[in-house]
């Protein structure tokens, strides 16, 4: 609809004439019917002042619908909203999720790791050298000799460096050699199941 038909039904519905509108917005009565006709259209000075006059936004006296837009606007605004939802939640749940699943597969594979090594069994050994007796204790896993404790005298700790392996067959025969090789002897005891 134009803007002169929009005046005309508005000056109408108040029950004013054209004489009393031109009055009110401050223009001649040749004025008010021009703009009916769509002949000439009014300012925008004169358009607020007819908004006033007929209580109605400028976007409804010329007819400028934007209830449209809004709704989309408002619309689009909500999708994005419920797009930064939707990310904020996952990112939530990956990080509460993720750390929890690495723990649960860590200690899965690390059970799955020790009960394919075989059962915990404990060795230790006795080594007299230079006329003193030192004794060191491993605790492993039977079928692939990685150890789980060790502990004992550091003076064989010390000489032998047998903190850096990781394989209790291997240290045993590291301090074994190392002492027979320097003058002393060793007794390697038999190896039981290992009883926490």
């Amino acid at each position: 609809m134009e803007i002169g038909k929009n005046i005309m039904n508005l000056r109408k519905k108040y029950g004013l004439s054209q004489e009393a509108l031109a009055e009110k917005i401050g223009v001649t009565r040749q004025t008010i019917s021009k703009w009916e006709l769509g002949e000439t259209s009014p300012d925008l000075k004169q358009s607020k002042e007819l908004s006033k006059v007929f209580n109605v936004s400028l976007d409804e006296l010329t007819d400028n619908d934007i209830k449209e837009i809004l709704v989309e606007k408002t619309s689009n605004t909500e999708k994005l909203a419920g797009l930064i939802l939707k990310l904020i939640k996952f990112i939530a749940v990956f990080i509460i999720v993720v750390p929890i699943l690495l723990i649960v597969l860590r200690i899965v594979f690390k059970n799955i790791n020790e009960n394919n090594s075989g059962r915990l069994m404990n060795v230790s050994i006795e080594c007299t050298l230079h006329n003193e007796t030192y004794g060191y204790e491993f605790v492993y896993y039977e079928t692939t000799g990685q150890i789980k404790y060790a502990g004992g005298d550091g003076y064989l700790a010390n000489i032998t460096d047998i903190e850096k392996y990781d394989n209790a067959y291997q240290a045993i025969d590291i301090i074994d050699a190392y002492v027979k090789n320097n003058g002393g002897t060793s007794k390697i005891g038999e190896a039981k199941p290992y009883e926490e």
